[in-house]
């Protein structure tokens, strides 16, 4: 049995993921009241129906502090217990969060007693609190469009191999703000910056030219040099700790030359030796790409 719990903000796109789940053919449930997650999960495991084989269950803010608060010790039960369970959760900046509820005129379910948005919002940050720090991945929504999440979702969660590992390398830019979902974040903005070259300002770290510029610049092969170590020696932590996702973020002032550059040479040494190796550049839309998984030994 694979369980997939999938919680995060009102607003960062919950719907969209267990929609998402729900097209792969996981069994998912919205909203379950926590006190009942025991005897439901109990009847799951119990049952010999393969319907509930691979099941996703959603979480959010409208249960009780102290109801939230028992979520992260079940779900260390239940992985203690051998069975393959995940956290996902889901978040965006407080000012994406206001403009999608803008746009759709929903009422914000904390807004109970006359709090505005961004006080329901700020609430319910402190609610899940307990649960955001379980996750075993979370996935910043804030610069994700409905398709892309969904993509995201197929990618990371239904590609992963039992007991791999699915790394993710991103590129970003700091003047966009830096991802809320990395668990390592890289500064690259003291290398030498192709923007600077008005031939190559209108193009970005995946185009040759760019590449051959970056080149040849020591400084930019030592900084992807130390980034590769210093990731190769947390993943037997990761490991080690029974997490499943790492996501390391690289950022430049854009997003759109070195980071990109930094981030596909990353991605492509590490998909030589792990399997689910993806690379996302979110200030160039539509580029995330999923890098094939490794033949070596040595993700095993």
């Amino acid at each position: 049995m694979r369980l997939v719990f999938v919680s995060g903000l009102s607003g960062s796109g919950k719907s969209v993921a267990l929609n998402m789940l729900e097209d792969l053919d996981f069994y998912c449930v919205d909203n379950i009241p926590a006190a009942l997650l025991k005897p439901f999960i109990s009847h799951t495991i119990q049952s010999n129906d393969s319907v509930y084989r691979r099941t996703a269950v959603g979480l959010d803010a409208r249960n009780t502090a102290a109801e939230i608060a028992t979520v992260p010790t079940l779900i260390d039960e239940l992985k203690r217990s051998g069975i393959a369970c995940e956290l996902i959760y889901l978040v965006a900046n407080d000012e994406e969060l206001l403009r999608r509820f803008a746009e759709t005129r929903r009422k914000h379910p904390l807004s109970r007693n006359g709090e505005s948005l961004r006080e329901a919002i700020a609430l319910e940050r402190e609610l899940l609190e307990p649960i955001i720090n379980a996750a075993d991945l979370t996935i910043d929504t804030s610069r994700i469009g409905v398709h892309d999440l969904r993509e995201l979702m197929r990618r990371r969660v239904e590609n992963r191999q039992h007991a791999r590992m699915s790394i993710q390398f991103e590129s970003f830019g700091f003047k966009h703000g830096i991802p809320g979902d990395a668990d390592f974040v890289f500064d690259a903005r003291t290398l030498p910056n192709p923007y600077w070259d008005a031939a190559l300002r209108g193009l970005t770290g995946r185009d040759a030219d760019v590449a051959r510029f970056l080149e040849r610049h020591d400084a930019v092969a030592r900084l992807i040099g130390d980034i590769e170590s210093f990731i190769e020696g947390r993943i037997p932590e990761y490991q080690g700790s029974n997490r499943r996702y790492l996501t390391v973020a690289v950022g430049c002032t854009g997003g759109r030359h070195r980071s990109v550059y930094i981030v596909e040479r990353l991605a492509t040494r590490f998909a030589a030796k792990y399997n689910n190796v993806t690379a996302r550049h979110s200030s160039l839309p539509g580029s995330e790409v999923f890098l094939p998984s490794a033949t070596s030994t040595a993700s095993k």
